[in-house]
């Protein structure tokens, strides 16, 4: 699932290509793309015609592109496999092409959305008064967030009473982390991902939110992680991060720091990858 650094470097692209382009026709080849838009295909389409195409924005892992003159957006939710590409009018069709978007203006470029396992969609949202599109109006900041408040995140993580890589999951909290960059950041902070959050400091919760978004960054400069074909830029393009990943994928092979195995346990079906020891599990209470 594409987390925080894979959806900005989508974003930054489909800002540079797609913003302020005015809609000339848009066309859904299959209906599970856009079965979050209620009203269906035809409105869906209807009420993209003509429509100027804002700055793209993100929160967390979220991204939506807003229409100029109106309260809406269209949210693109990439779940497993979507592609948000850029694509010649020219270029052959993609097997797994599920929306097509064509603009009035001479640029020889159109928007595709490609979705093999057909888990994402794009669907068109009223917004709230902070720009966002109504149904994730509940999603938290995300820790590049200019407004990200570090003060009230360790407040409530200490009255979260859970466990810390849960925490950094629970998008209500933090947006934008998922397991990857959680065992990358816990990593770099020298943290077990089961140590409870009642336990953190305020200078320990800032060590953590600062590994965070230093590992965010890194992969951003990267181009963000891709393990397989699914995950590419609007051109089409992998990122590279997965080669300067610290623990997560890395089970038996040393750790960078210490030299011991990485380990892999199982956790909610998935796996936390950590050092044992550089990040010592939390003593039974």
């Amino acid at each position: 699932m594409p987390e925080l650094p894979e959806v900005e470097v989508v974003r930054r692209g489909l800002e540079r290509w797609v913003a302020h382009r005015t809609v000339a026709e848009a066309e859904v080849l299959h209906p599970r793309a856009v079965r979050r838009h209620v009203a269906g295909a035809e409105d869906f389409t209807h009420r993209l015609k003509g429509r100027r195409v804002g700055v793209p924005s993100r929160r967390g892992k979220y991204l939506w592109l807003p229409l100029e003159g109106t309260d809406q957006s269209v949210l693109a939710h990439l779940g497993m496999s979507g592609q948000l590409l850029v694509q010649p009018h020219t270029a052959v069709d993609e097997k797994h092409l599920r929306v097509r978007v064509r603009f009035t203006d001479a640029l020889d470029t159109e928007l595709r959305f490609v979705d093999q396992r057909t888990f994402g969609g794009l669907s068109l949202h009223e917004n709230t008064s902070e720009g966002l599109p109504d149904v994730i109006a509940h999603i938290a900041r995300d820790p590049l967030d200019p407004l990200f408040d570090d003060d009230a995140f360790h407040r409530a993580l200490r009255r979260k009473r859970t466990t810390v890589k849960r925490a950094l999951l629970d998008q209500s909290l933090i947006s934008g982390v998922g397991n990857i960059y959680a065992d990358e950041a816990l990593w770099r902070a020298r943290v077990h991902y089961e140590r409870p959050t009642e336990t953190f400091t305020r200078p320990r919760s800032q060590l953590l939110l600062d590994h965070v978004r230093d590992v965010m960054n890194a992969a951003l400069a990267v181009g963000g992680t891709s393990f397989d074909s699914l995950y590419v830029d609007v051109n089409g393009e992998s990122g590279y991060f997965d080669r300067s990943l610290d623990a997560y994928g890395r089970e038996e092979l040393p750790c960078r720091r210490c030299g011991t195995p990485i380990r892999r346990r199982p956790w909610m079906n998935r796996s936390s990858y950590f050092c044992p020891r550089c990040q010592r599990a939390p003593r039974a209470s």
